[in-house]
């Protein structure tokens, strides 16, 4: 008597799932390492503004406190070591931009004594900072 034995179908492995998985991990970590942006001001309460946007290309961040303390990329300068700081860290690139992170209680005048040493630094390429508001 014979025995009938269905044939055996060879293992295959399926793609479409394992393409979907391997997409789905691509968008993960591209949003993760968007979420990560370097962001090299300190925190300070920024002024708001509806149109504002982080200019990336920049590569310098000055920051100025509520109580009038420097920071250059997180290291605290002297009010009269600003313009060598800033010329030290561009390197004498004339294209290096600054991101100025001032906070919104800074008098005024303050503000321009920076932006005056900004550019006697020889730096002109400067993106003042504010949070964009948000709409209720």
């Amino acid at each position: 008597m014979k025995i009938y034995r269905p044939q055996q179908k060879k293992a295959r492995i399926e793609m479409l799932p394992l393409i979907d998985i391997v997409f789905l991990l691509l968008v993960f970590f591209i949003y993760a390492m968007l979420s990560m942006a370097v962001h090299r001001g300190l925190p300070v309460q920024l002024p708001t503004s509806t149109t504002a946007k982080v200019n990336k290309q920049l590569i310098l961040s000055v920051t100025v406190k509520a109580d009038g303390r420097i920071f250059v990329n997180k290291e605290e300068v002297a009010d009269d070591g600003l313009v060598a700081a800033l010329r030290r860290k561009a390197g004498g690139n004339a294209e290096a931009g600054i991101l100025l992170f001032a906070d919104r209680n800074l008098p005024y005048q303050r503000l321009f004594n920076i932006l005056d040493q900004i550019r006697s630094a020889g730096l002109t390429r400067i993106s003042l900072q504010a949070e964009a508001e948000k709409s209720e």
